[in-house]
């Protein structure tokens, strides 16, 4: 899956499978290992099984091998040379044909647009609450990153001209600004689109490198702030909604362990809400990678389908949950059918026993087949079935 998706997102076709082993027929093969190549490794045993990957470097005893699934997760790891099946190389078949648009997997300017929008209606105009230690803040842009874009030092002496600019600033700035110290920073461009504005929106509430972290948390990815090759391969390999669901619960997390979430909890928890809702609907209106499949007629079953057979069925008499329906029943109506079933269950032979004793072993007869009845019941995975039974006297 991480090879097919990234061959997909690069504009080269994969082999759409999830069997390692089929890019044996994928490009053309290559006698040596080459750096940048796809290499098949062996697995075990069995021969329909195997390991597939990029090839990111190589030793005199082994290749090392960018893939998925290594130490369940994407990671680079050293295989000995002895378990290649084979080295492939894209050919010119293997390209999409120029005539074939790419898929819009990378957020665009007009994805930053609409990114950029959002986050100005989740920041607001002018504030400078004492509990931000932001201070001064207008569209998001602080006084400190005001004064640092312009290029001066902020002092007492030019501190309240510094505010009232800030409180001006001019919309071309404030978008320039958020190009690129946020956008172009945190990497949003190679991003997915749904993913690149909610990355975009926890860079700028909570910094570039601190988004880059959570990012790469969600991913499993080494965790450096830094979004590069190996974040964006562990990107690839997982369903953009997956990725956004579990970035969002980071960011939770990371927003409740702030000592400030007492005064700002409440608006950051809803921003996340709101930018997984943005996120998600954009990434639902980007085309798929895979095209849909013609519809049709479903295929009659064969005599190869694995159908489930069902389980043999019991006789009744050997359910539990029949036996301590029986018992439940025996203990409470005993005393009255004892004659009857040939028992004399007299006055002086209760009072022999006693009565507590009596009535505790009728308890006792109902409480013991309840539970065999409920716990036959709850295990039950077979069928009852009648069957002829003939008494020979």
């Amino acid at each position: 899956a991480f090879v097919g998706a990234c061959l997909e997102r690069a504009g080269v076709g994969s082999t759409r499978s999830l069997m390692a082993r089929s890019y044996l027929a994928w490009g053309e093969a290559l006698a040596e290992p080459r750096t940048g190549a796809i290499t098949v490794l062996s697995r075990g045993d069995d021969p329909s099984l195997g390991h597939v990957g990029f090839i990111v470097g190589l030793t005199a005893s082994d290749i090392v091998l960018l893939a998925g699934n290594q130490g369940d997760a994407v990671s680079v790891q050293a295989f000995p040379r002895s378990r290649v099946v084979g080295v492939r190389w894209p050919s010119s078949a293997a390209a999409t044909p120029p005539s074939a648009p790419k898929p819009p997997l990378q957020a665009t300017d007009a994805v930053f647009e609409r990114a950029l929008t959002h986050v100005l209606e989740m920041e607001g105009g002018y504030d400078e609450d004492p509990y931000d230690p932001g201070g001064p803040t207008n569209l998001g842009i602080t006084l400190g990153e005001f004064v640092r874009d312009k290029g001066v030092e902020l002092t007492s002496d030019n501190f309240a001209a510094m505010k009232a600019e800030l409180k001006a600033i001019p919309r071309a700035t404030v978008r320039r600004i958020y190009h690129e110290n946020y956008w172009q920073a945190a990497a949003c461009p190679e991003l997915p689109p749904g993913l690149a504005l909610f990355h975009f929106d926890a860079a700028v509430n909570q910094g570039v490198a601190g988004a880059a972290r959570m990012l790469q948390q969600a991913v499993g990815a080494d965790i450096d702030g830094e979004i590069g090759p190996l974040t964006l391969a562990a990107v690839a390999s997982y369903p953009v909604e997956e990725t956004l669901a579990a970035y969002a619960d980071v960011r939770r997390r990371r927003y409740r362990s702030l000592p400030t979430f007492w005064r700002f909890g409440r608006g950051w928890l809803s921003r996340v809400d709101t930018t997984l809702a943005l996120a998600g609907e954009i990434d639902r209106s980007m085309p798929p990678l895979v095209p849909p499949q013609p519809k049709g007629p479903k295929p009659m079953p064969t005599d190869t389908d694995q159908t489930p057979a069902l389980p043999d069925a019991k006789w009744w008499g050997n359910s539990m949950t029949i036996q301590g329906i029986i018992i439940t029943t025996l203990s409470t109506v005993l005393p009255v059918l004892g004659p009857v079933l040939g028992l004399n269950i007299t006055a002086e032979l209760v009072h022999q026993l006693g009565d507590n004793v009596v009535t505790f072993a009728q308890a006792a007869g109902g409480l013991i087949g309840t539970i065999m009845a409920v716990y036959g019941r709850l295990r039950t995975s077979t069928p009852l079935e009648r069957r002829q039974v003939t008494l020979s006297m």
